[in-house]
């Protein structure tokens, strides 16, 4: 499948802000099932985009505005190819083992509400069957409410108590709940795509021994597709942000499209481990591009 896909971000800044810095994770890298056709990065201004890779592989860009200035916009634009995997990931850039997946985070703390949650859910001898049944389980107790910007999501706990969140939020409670049984799991963001209109989304993937990594969209119950883009994985939302700054007000406009793909055979895709070649622009708008051909 073929997705179109189209980030805009914009951040303003506290009137006459000077040396402003940001870090940007909104470049997909490729593996099996995802190959990247093409991808554009630009920022305005007087900035200067580096491109580098986080403790967890993802690919990055760092930038500063001297300023004086109020705003700072990011945009990013491609086209990224996708195949049905059944949910299993395989050809990631992988900077830990799996068991440092197991660490928890202030959004991922197995309180007394979670840790009652997760011993209710029957156990499985099978990990991969007991974390379809906590897919299940979360899908049911949780109700999923749109994704607010730039990761503004609460904890699993508070998930639980409120019983409605965002899929940032409900990633939480299920990379919580997996972690508290001793199966390590991550947050990941990207893109969810569908014919008439796609959204930012965020899901979980679950390390199984013999197996390896498997996406969970708890909030619509059911393993990755060819329809979802992987953009950066984490410990929590706050860890595959795209975009961290210290300003406010934060606008985004986001337009993901698919579209079917003909071909004489499957796509090739590049080994995990080379990053997009950056082509930072001169002045004005400053280009990244990623040009990787089938």
């Amino acid at each position: 499948m073929r997705i179109r896909i189209r980030h805009e971000i914009s951040q303003n800044f506290e009137p006459g802000s000077r040396n402003m810095a940001a870090i940007v994770r909104l470049t997909p890298r490729p593996h099996e099932g995802q190959f990247i056709q093409r991808w554009t990065l630009d920022v305005d201004g007087d900035a200067c985009l580096h491109a580098q890779e986080d403790a967890f592989g993802n690919c990055c860009h760092s930038f500063s505005v001297e300023g004086p200035a109020d705003s700072v916009t990011i945009i990013a634009e491609g086209e990224v190819e996708t195949q049905d995997s059944a949910g299993i990931v395989r050809g990631t850039v992988e900077r830990f083992p799996p068991a440092l997946y197991l660490r928890t985070t202030e959004l991922t703390l197995p309180e007394p509400n979670v840790v009652a949650f997760a011993q209710g859910v029957p156990r499985d001898a099978d990990p991969l069957n007991h974390l379809h049944a906590l897919m299940q389980a979360v899908h049911e107790a949780v109700k999923e409410r749109p994704d607010t910007p730039n990761g503004d999501t609460i904890s699993a706990g508070e998930v639980l108590r409120k019983g409605a969140a965002c899929s940032g939020s409900i990633t939480h409670l299920f990379t919580t709940l997996a972690r508290y049984l001793g199966l390590p799991a991550r947050h990941v963001s990207g893109y969810f795509a569908t014919e008439e209109a796609g959204n930012v989304r965020h899901w979980a993937e679950a390390h199984v021994t013999d197996v390896g990594w498997i996406a969970f969209d708890c909030g619509q119950k059911l393993c990755a597709t060819e329809n979802h883009v992987r953009l950066a994985v984490g410990l929590d939302a706050l860890g595959v942000a795209p975009l961290r700054t210290s300003g406010t007000g934060l606008k985004e406009e986001i337009s993901v499209r698919t579209g079917r793909l003909l071909r004489n055979g499957p796509a090739r895709n590049p080994p995990a481990s080379n990053p997009p070649v950056i082509n930072p622009g001169a002045g004005g708008m400053q280009q990244a591009q990623s040009q990787q051909q089938s």
